[in-house]
């Protein structure tokens, strides 16, 4: 009978809470017409939703993705096949001309397809929660022309294009909505800054889940962003000293009413005052409390409060009476958790932001607390910091010294986007601080099911990666040097502060031990941007240690490669900004930056819709080729349009294409890559031809030019080919394909006479830089032909110092510079990455080959290579 256990990824639910997750399937084990059911530990059935989300080539399924209702009581879980439970009170949804009404049980509430509100109410108890729920934003507008720089603010707020039911079950539904901003006022029309929302509900919760993308499509040099959030009406209950707005802090919540209970006479009231701070109604209008009455009616009333997160260190909490009064300073933290509640005597809404402090500058507020309609808002970007500025760091490229790539000013945000996530929790009850606190946690974390590493690495769903194994003395010092690679990125993410809304998810480029700084305003050298796919060397460390740690590394790096780093719309539609010292800063648009392998293991794992559309957007990224040619450089005036080389474009495309196959079994795109495949078959050198070809977006052909061409052999293996070539090998069933990889990791650890030998001439040692890159596709031909001598070749790539350019072992050593930093002086993300990710694979697939009892040590490598077989 088929079982699968699940876990809690970091904590289970700590009340009612609706999770969606997804699990993979081994080939042939589970059939579509087969339903599940999920059991908890005591064998009792808990309803589910479940759905396909890939297709293995011979039609079982791949991945499913699955949604549930938990309360706070089992830690594991068990998916097997047999009839599914469905909720007592399912979901219902009433689809009408204008609006999308959700009944989760607990809440109902009413989403409009036009207008300015995606929220027109939520309603709890036959009461209105909140309502006139819209996206807000503010445009600054500046005026230099005159000499002197006037500035503008000029308010939007959404305007609803569309919104649709895009999945509607008995435990979830997602609505999802797309729209754009509007200026408010007349006399200065604009619509501009589309955005797509999607918003989540679950059967019998009163929460509501929103994941919230914004595109920029503006001017960086006139139209800037001096705000952008999210506003909700809340029509409170109760007196004033009975209001209270509480926000999550570095630990605890910070707690005020709108009208303090504290006076000159009555300090603690009897214990009344400490109640109010608590959180708990206080009646005073009881005869023995009149005196105090008297008293705490002749308090200021506060109305508007807000917590600004303003770097990653820091937040401040204000407050003033009224709009025209100035702001008074309650108190100031370090990293506040990003939830804020506004309620009165019958309870409130709690408001979260995932990644709050990591994104700043963030702002929660609430204005009117004490008034009929009071306002809560948050603020992805918050309109007390600068506005964002969107435009480029140089009035010109630095091709030679910053190795910017092409000579062309291509630095434009036009197109690119950021995205967020939201939680709205109704309470009718008023909450404990304990409770909020929870939720605050939750909302940071949320809890998801995932399966144990072994059962990940059972299925092959995922392509060619190994388990932890320190058995063999060299392999667990290979283990511990991969532990501290993750490590070392995982603390230097918070030592060098790589948060902010615009950056957080990505990481730097190259170290410059001189200054102990990275080199951030050098050109090529400075942010990542997926650089030689450390995206997968996160994830693929997550699946084989099961780590919570990594899965968010993982899922922030996700978030921001797959948002800003890519164009979604406009010239550069489906393509990717190379690594530069602002991330859509460099020349060079490329397919490699955008590809669905990056992204999809997020998908999979999480269902996360927003994943999907990014899958979706690049499966016809190649089409882009036709408006900007990746090799225009090299052959400005050639015979073809478009080029594309092996690698990293066609690989890409490859990438781009298996996604969209698995996912949707549409075989055009499994078409699309034996055009490419049974092509490079005809040639003389097959996988090693070009590696530049002419390329037709309309076809899909690869157009041979001929071999040895300008470029070098290694940009076909840093950025994903291997994972991309190596998964389509265990789909493919193709013997010939998977000679052509065995060839082509052979080629690349031939000696120059072998190698000139083997091509009639052609290729030779010069084309085949950083050997290291290359070996997991080394180490694929040593297994396919069980070659100890070609797996020795393989181990020597990562182990030989010279030749990885990897230090090993990894020492970390304390400097006193401009401040007290720990550093690795020799460290850069592409070669850690790229021999972190081979290593993963190597002991996969040549692993038996190490047999020293040696450990690594210092410049002991080259001595334990002569140890293997």
């Amino acid at each position: 009978m088929l079982v699968l256990k699940l876990k809690w990824l970091k904590h289970k639910p700590k009340g009612r809470s609706g999770v969606s997750w997804g699990v993979p399937w081994e080939r042939g084990i589970l059939n579509r017409e087969e339903t599940l059911c999920l059991m908890d530990d005591n064998g009792k059935k808990t309803p589910i939703q479940s759905w396909p989300m890939a297709y293995w080539p011979d039609g079982t399924v791949k991945w499913t993705g699955h949604s549930a209702v938990f309360l706070e009581n089992e830690q594991s879980y068990e998916l097997t096949v047999g009839e599914t439970q469905i909720p007592e009170s399912p979901l219902q949804v009433i689809d009408s001309e204008n609006q999308i009404i959700v009944d989760t049980g607990e809440i109902q509430c009413i989403i409009n397809k036009q207008g300015t509100n995606f929220i027109e109410e939520i309603v709890s108890d036959s009461k209105v929660i909140g309502n006139k729920g819209k996206l807000i934003s503010i445009q600054e507008v500046r005026d230099e022309t005159s000499g002197k720089k006037t500035i503008q603010e000029i308010p939007l707020e959404s305007n609803i294009k569309d919104a649709i039911v895009e999945q509607n079950g008995s435990v979830k539904c997602v609505i999802k909505i797309d729209g754009e901003h509007e200026t408010i006022s007349s006399n200065h029309k604009q619509t501009w800054l589309p955005f797509q929302l999607r918003i989540y509900f679950y059967a019998g919760t009163s929460s509501i889940k929103m994941v919230h993308t914004f595109f920029y499509d503006g001017n960086p040099q006139t139209d800037f962003i001096k705000g952008l959030g999210m506003e909700f009406s809340i029509p409170l209950s109760g007196e004033a000293w009975n209001r209270h707005i509480r926000f999550a802090g570095d630990v605890g919540i910070y707690s005020e009413p709108a009208q303090l209970m504290l006076t000159r006479r009555h300090r603690n009231a009897n214990g009344l005052y400490e109640k109010q701070i608590s959180g708990e109604i206080v009646n005073l209008f009881d005869k023995q409390h009149q005196p105090l009455l008297e008293h705490v009616q002749q308090n200021a009333i506060w109305n508007d409060f807000k917590l600004t997160q303003d770097s990653a260190d820091h937040y401040r909490i204000m407050k003033r009476t009224n709009n025209g009064y100035s702001w008074v300073e309650s108190t100031h933290g370090t990293r506040a958790k990003g939830l804020i509640y506004a309620g009165g005597e019958s309870g409130g809404i709690g408001i979260g932001v995932k990644n709050f402090w990591q994104k700043f500058p963030s702002t929660l507020e609430v204005i009117g607390l004490n008034r009929a309609d009071t306002k809560l808002k948050i603020w992805f970007w918050s309109p007390d910091f600068e506005a964002m500025d969107l435009r480029h760091y140089s009035n010109e490229t630095h091709v030679v010294s910053a190795y910017e790539g092409f000579d062309e000013m291509r630095a434009t945000p036009y197109g690119i986007a950021n995205t967020s996530e939201v939680f709205l929790q109704c309470y009718t009850v008023v909450p404990s601080h304990e409770e909020l606190v929870e939720k605050a946690e939750e909302w940071q974390s949320p809890p998801l099911l995932v399966c144990e590493p072994t059962y990940y690495y059972e299925t092959k769903a995922l392509g060619v990666w190994s388990l932890p194994d320190t058995s063999h003395p060299i392999k667990a010092q290979l283990e511990l040097e991969l532990d501290k690679a993750i490590s070392f990125y995982k603390c230097e993410i918070d030592q060098r502060r790589w948060y902010g809304f615009w950056n957080y998810g990505d990481v730097m480029h190259t170290y410059d031990s001189v200054r102990h700084q990275w080199r951030y305003d050098l050109g090529g050298f400075a942010w990542q941007n997926t650089e030689l796919v450390p995206n997968i060397w996160l994830w693929y460390a997550f699946l084989r240690s099961g780590r919570e740690d990594i899965f968010m590394m993982a899922e922030a790096m996700t978030r921001h490669t797959s948002e800003v780093d890519v164009y979604h719309y406009g010239e550069y539609a489906g393509l990717g900004s190379r690594h530069n010292v602002v991330h859509w800063g460099c020349g060079c648009k490329e397919a490699r930056i955008s590809m669905a392998g990056l992204h999809k293991y997020y998908y999979f794992l999480t269902t996360d819709e927003r994943t999907r559309d990014l899958l979706i957007e690049v499966r016809d990224a190649d089409q882009a080729l036709a408006n900007l040619d990746p090799m225009r450089e090299f052959y400005p005036d050639h015979q073809y349009k478009t080029h594309a080389r092996v690698g990293p474009d066609w690989a890409a495309f490859c990438s781009n294409w298996l996604s969209e196959w698995e996912r949707t079994e549409n075989t055009a795109y499994r078409d699309k890559i034996s055009t490419g495949i049974e092509e490079l078959k005809q040639l003389p050198l097959r996988l090693l031809s070009g590696p530049n070809f002419g390329y037709n977006p309309v076809t899909n052909e690869l157009l041979h030019m001929g071999d040895g061409n300008s470029g070098a052999y290694h940009m076909i293996i840093a950025f994903g080919g291997p994972q991309a070539w190596m998964e389509l090998s265990q789909l493919l069933d193709d013997d010939e394909w998977d000679d052509m990889l065995v060839e082509f990791g052979e080629f690349y650890v031939l000696s120059q006479e072998e190698k000139l030998k083997r091509s009639n001439g052609i290729l030779h040692d010069k084309l085949f830089s950083l050997p290291m890159l290359a070996a997991g596709m080394v180490a694929f031909a040593a297994a396919k032909k069980k070659d100890p001598s070609l797996a020795k070749k393989a181990w020597k790539l990562l182990l030989d110092e010279e030749i990885s350019e990897m230090k090993l072992p990894i020492e970390e050593k304390e400097v006193n510079a401009w401040r007290h930093l720990t550093e690795v002086s020799t460290i850069t993300t592409n070669t850690t990455s790229q021999w972190c990710l081979n290593t993963i694979i190597a002991l996969e697939l040549i692993g038996e080959y190490l047999s020293s009892d040696q450990v690594l040590s210092n410049n002991e490598n080259i001595k334990l290579l002569n140890e293997m077989k």
